[in-house]
């Protein structure tokens, strides 16, 4: 496993984290346990490096609905829409993961463009 494309899936994630101000000790910790276990699982099958980056970000997300609740909220929609989130498209994670809100089917942001 290349250590570029788990460094990239990171920096990616915590950019969005960052933006949304979710970029908490307890949110980066939630993100460095995603990215050792995505790098054992792209070391298994190597075909899915292209995968890693997507997964990461849905990894983090469901970590984090666990612990703090929804994460990333979505801004487009304003406030008539009900609380929702954006989710990673395609459902593999990739291979140019987007982000996409629940509600709408709209593209947001790519990954670490939020």
């Amino acid at each position: 496993m290349d250590a570029a494309t788990l460094l990239d899936a990171r920096a990616r994630v915590l950019a969005d984290l960052a933006a949304r101000r979710m970029d908490s000790p307890t949110a980066v910790s939630l993100l460095e346990d995603a990215v050792s276990e995505r790098g054992w699982w792209a070391d298994q099958w190597p075909a899915g490096v292209q995968y890693v980056a997507g997964l990461v970000a849905q990894d983090v997300q469901d970590a984090l609905f666990e612990s703090v609740g929804r994460w990333p909220l979505c801004r487009s929609c304003g406030d008539a829409a009900p609380e929702h989130s954006l989710y990673i498209q395609p459902d593999l994670g990739g291979p140019d993961p987007v982000w996409v809100c629940e509600e709408s089917g709209d593209m947001i942001a790519p990954l670490g463009g939020l």
